[in-house]
């Protein structure tokens, strides 16, 4: 963007009244809040918003969507940041109509030979990857919801809107029998193993629980189990969104409550299979399980995360189950935590190991119950930049110097956001006031 809302502006200019004595803070938040408007966001000519994730240059349906939550709060007084995200949204509705399998997407049409993976699955010219994630689906539901929820405009809430969510809603519905039922298959050759899904594409062995299968998780990564807990969590939450809007705006009692039957198989499923008895921690919830006795007991950074449990709005923090997984996830117990010299927290097997990621540190203090937990947080995210004013994707538990990716925008509006909630929001309100 050329220029930035007069919101953004007007936020960033009060931030250095609020954060005047923590200049590195202050510092930190002026680079990272503007900075998925003024490096990933076009505006195109029908009004649609193309916001790709940084140094790839594909826009992400997942990405796209948590770059611009940070804004959220200000949409309300401002038209610019209103269009903006509206316009995302009517452009991510478009792509899932091309492909609500595909997690990524071209700013333009390419040909098949000039499309950046070649991989065995159905290949579009508009479809920069074919990796089907439960989240890629709820994040434009959630993202119309909550920008609706702050705003009052249901405008985004017209045909289009319901003829996506019923190619979501049945996908979901298809893919809760995938080997019976679904006809999607992913192959990647040359590739990490992560980077393909097993058995001719498949994915590996699955009985019916009443959630619904996946290919990949958040990370783009292959699932080790095709029920990813903290996905179909996420599906839980948005289609109890869209129950209201079928409800509230449509008003469509047949639609609500078709959507709000599939919920309830959903979440169903993830009470009977999801939950674990753990020796130290009690019961906690699984990362991931084939709903035949196997369960993957981890956490990963990207989000949806049993981290974000609270976030996505599942279960509140203080919910029992969620503090024993919490517990669980933020000790060693969790194959994919880190506890070094210059910092402690979750990881990826996306990185390499001892890598720990910006998101999942703000997400921990978004999460937190704990004022202190909450300022050491911010204290460990202050110090760990390496000298560059941004966040990254991962860094070395031990030397936060060595890093993976410098523009990775999601990692900046998270932690734009964790900074608006814990320093800005009730001064600013009391600025403005």
């Amino acid at each position: 963007m050329n220029q930035l809302p007069t919101a953004v502006t007007r936020t960033m200019e009060e931030a250095k009244t609020i954060l005047a004595g923590e200049p590195k803070l202050l510092e930190l938040f002026l680079n990272c809040f503007p900075n998925t408007l003024t490096t990933t966001t076009k505006t195109h000519e029908d009004g649609t918003s193309y916001v790709f994730t940084g140094d790839i240059p594909a826009m992400w349906l997942r990405d796209s969507s948590a770059q611009v939550t940070q804004y959220l709060t200000l949409a309300n007084e401002d038209e610019d940041i209103r269009n903006i995200i509206k316009g995302l949204v009517r452009k991510q509705l478009g792509y899932i109509q091309i492909d609500p399998y595909a997690n990524a997407f071209n700013e333009t049409e390419l040909s098949i030979s000039d499309l950046h993976y070649q991989d065995e699955t159905e290949l579009n010219g508009w479809v920069w990857e074919r990796k089907y994630e439960i989240d890629s689906l709820c994040y434009p539901l959630q993202l119309s919801y909550l920008y609706w929820k702050e705003t009052g405009d249901a405008s985004l809430f017209n045909d289009e809107f319901k003829t996506t969510v019923d190619i979501i809603t049945n996908l979901w519905k298809t893919e809760q029998t995938h080997r019976e039922s679904s006809s999607y298959r992913f192959v990647r050759h040359d590739c990490m193993p992560s980077d393909t899904l097993p058995e001719n594409g498949l994915g590996t062995p699955v009985a019916k629980t009443g959630m619904t299968w996946c290919g990949f998780r958040p990370s783009d990564d292959a699932c080790q189990y095709g029920y990813l807990i903290p996905s179909n969590m996420f599906a839980v939450v948005v289609l109890r969104y869209v129950e209201e809007i079928a409800r509230d705006v449509y008003g469509d009692n047949a639609w609500a409550g078709q959507v709000a039957d599939l919920a309830t198989e959903i979440d169903e499923g993830i009470q009977k299979y999801g939950i674990v008895e753990h020796p130290e921690f009690g019961p906690i919830y699984a990362y991931e399980t084939d709903g035949m006795g196997n369960h993957n007991l981890m956490d990963d950074a990207n989000v949806p995360s049993l981290l974000s449990i609270p976030y996505l709005g599942y279960r509140d923090a203080k919910d029992p189950v969620y503090q024993n997984t919490r517990r669980f996830i933020l000790s060693e117990e969790n194959p994919y935590y880190y506890a070094g010299t210059a910092a402690s927290g979750i990881g990826s097997p996306h990185t390499p190991k001892e890598y720990i990621w910006h998101i999942s540190l703000s997400m921990q203090g978004l999460t937190s119950i704990s004022e202190d937990e909450r300022k050491q947080l911010l204290e460990t995210l202050i110090s760990t930049d390496a000298g560059t004013g941004y966040m990254h994707e991962g860094f070395h538990k031990d030397n936060p110097a060595k890093f993976t990716r410098d523009w990775f925008a999601w990692a900046n509006s998270i932690f734009s956001q964790f900074v608006y909630q814990e320093k800005l929001k009730s001064a600013r309100k009391s600025m403005t006031s």
